[in-house]
């Protein structure tokens, strides 16, 4: 079983140049966070995790946390301890506003430190990912009042944060939702209802876990223009500021799950033994969704992560797995004796494979963050606004199309292993059980989709995903220096050509009848994600080739290598997705339910 290590070159080398952290870090508002600071905390961070928390992956997943008798909620032997030390060293606070006792560095980094807690352990990080989500809709939506409360001690982690949507009937139409939540005489609201799967609902990690609830006014429209949002602590505050009473909230059940056990997933009940919970709005009454909607985007982005993340460990323990498990021979090899699986070639492929994929998705997931940051803090009100249509175009990618992938890299390490694959001990299991959520979770993959045809292709009639695609060309130029990178430069080329002639095809008839774009909307976000990595690996081939210049650097060699294969071996797997795309729904719906039946 493969300890983690955090792939600290590679995560610099994205952000240096293919993201341009350099030119992020010259706005006044990062100035303090220069390259070189950034890559001392990325390397601290990546020992604290890989010493601290990746022990705990094997433990969480084979524990995991409990429901005790009275109510309460307890994670693995290591979680509390490892959390504690984890707010003790500040390392939640470093991408959040040092108005509010953050650190100030670019969201960026951030993701850069959330890929490598995760990878350590992915139970362990949904805790702070989550607290994450509630911070951005405070910041945002919260009173002055509510983020004096709350924002310091949820940044510095001492308080956790959590996200309450779902229902029994309300899963992924939220606009069904039933909790009620009814004014009181203070001021406050009294909340009743059921939430299920909520991650970290309860645990003994914390001091105070502050629930952000989806709810229903007395007299709110159906539908979710009728949904407004509530702070509902676990400990309602005193008169101080300090956790007070305990609040109506209780667990009523853990769910069994097929990965992340360390995680406690959680049915909560409010106002179970009172008139209601106490809670508080945020902002103003059914504005809820749009303010749950600041909060998922950015989940969805660290969900994508868990997709890089996964794949990063399971790919590690494969590797290693492929350098001392000895059988057959291979071709070449002496005779009478075994060869090292690394030495097949087909276990070459996967862990080609996997390598190329993961640092495809560490591009991608890079780069939106990259543009969230730059659509907050550039000067240029037009360069603002180009990322931030740039970072809403990525969203669906990073999430569907990473999640999608982590899947399948994670399945891929587990066939290395051969049989021992399959046997728990091995832990490589583990890793493809815990990422089988990522796809479902903040939006399934086909909402992500259904997303990407309906509400990002449309932006400014199509300007934003056009301007994409030009930006995308654009390399060709550069490519074309490079006699070497003529076949990386055609197979772009091909790839680009098929992505805009898909896109256009779901533009033209998704407005002739919406069943169009949504029968081809998987196939396309594939598309999409792959093409776009595609030419991220491609820039990883040119700025590799341009450092090669001064010198033989084995690390370098590799980046053009896994590069030129994700261009030569796997982009061109996006023309076969293009029949899909363009086949409308006739096909989809042609057979009634009865005859799917059989």
């Amino acid at each position: 079983m493969s300890d983690y290590r955090a792939p600290l070159r590679d995560i610099q080398f994205v952000l240096e140049h293919i993201v341009g952290l350099p030119e992020l870090c010259q706005v006044d508002e990062f100035a303090h966070a220069d390259p070189e600071m950034v890559a001392g905390v990325l390397e601290e961070n990546g020992r604290f995790m890989a010493d601290l928390v990746g022990p705990l992956n094997v433990v969480g997943d084979q524990v995991g946390s409990v429901l005790n008798a009275d109510g309460s909620v307890t994670t693995p032997d290591g979680f509390a301890d490892a959390y504690q030390r984890y707010v003790e060293a500040g390392w939640g606070g470093v991408p959040f506003s040092e108005a509010h006792g953050g650190g100030g560095f670019p969201w960026l980094v951030g993701v850069a430190m959330q890929e490598i807690m995760c990878s350590a352990s992915m139970a362990f990080s949904l805790c702070p990912l989550l607290t994450q989500g509630a911070i951005d809709a405070l910041v945002h939506h919260g009173s002055e009042e509510q983020r004096e409360l709350y924002l310091g001690r949820m940044i510095n982690g001492e308080w956790s944060g959590t996200m309450n949507l779902t229902e029994p009937d309300a899963g992924s139409d939220v606009g069904a939702l039933r909790a009620k939540a009814v004014p009181a005489e203070d001021g406050s609201y009294l909340i009743s209802g059921t939430k299920i799967f909520i991650t970290y609902g309860d645990h003994d990690m914390a001091d105070n876990i502050i629930h952000l609830v989806l709810a229903r006014t007395p007299d709110a429209p159906p539908g979710t223009r009728g949904i407004s949002c509530f702070i509902v602590p676990k400990f309602v505050l005193d008169e101080s500021g300090e956790p007070g009473e305990p609040n109506d909230v209780h667990v009523v059940s853990l769910e069994h799950k097929l990965g992340i056990h360390g995680s406690p997933t959680c049915v909560l009940s409010f106002g179970e033994n009172t008139e209601g919970a106490v809670g508080y709005l945020i902002g103003e009454e059914n504005a809820g969704m749009r303010y749950m909607f600041t909060m998922m985007n950015n989940a969805r982005l660290s969900v994508g992560l868990q997709g890089l993340s996964l794949s990063e460990r399971a790919y590690q323990a494969a590797l290693e797995y492929a350098q001392e498990r000895r059988q057959g021979r291979a071709p070449g090899a002496p005779k009478g004796e075994s060869s090292a699986i690394i030495d097949h070639a087909d276990v070459r492929r996967m862990l080609m494979t996997q390598r190329a994929y993961i640092e495809a998705m560490r591009a991608l997931c890079y780069l939106n963050a990259a543009a969230m940051d730059r659509s907050r803090v550039l000067p240029d009100e037009a360069e603002r606004q180009a990322n931030a249509e740039l970072a809403e175009l990525l969203i669906p990618l990073s999430k569907g199309w990473c999640t999608d992938i982590g899947n399948e890299m994670t399945s891929l390490a587990v066939q290395v292993h051969g049989g021992m694959g399959y046997i728990e001990e091995t832990g490589v299991a583990q890793h493809f059980r815990d990422v089988r959520i990522a796809a479902i979770y903040e939006g399934t993959n086909g909402i992500q989709a259904a997303d990407l045809v309906g509400r990002k292709l449309p932006m400014r009639g199509g300007g934003v995903v056009f301007d994409h695609i030009a930006r995308m060309r654009a390399l060709d130029t550069e490519l074309g220096q490079h006699d070497e990178l003529t076949s990386i430069r055609d197979s772009l080329t091909v790839a680009i050509d098929q992505f805009e002639t898909a896109t256009r095809w779901i533009m033209d008839h998704g407005v002739e009848d919406p069943r169009n774009a949504l029968a081809g909307s998987s196939p396309y976000l594939r598309l999409a994600g792959q093409v776009t990595a595609g030419w991220l690996m491609a820039q990883q081939v040119l700025a590799a080739t341009r450092l090669l210049v001064d010198g033989d650097d084995e690390f370098l060699q590799a980046k053009v290598v896994t590069g030129r294969f994700f261009v030569e071996q796997l982009l061109p797997q996006a023309a076969g997705l293009v029949p899909a795309i363009t086949a409308g729904y006739e096909d989809l719906f042609s057979l009634s339910a009865s005859a799917l039946a059989g």
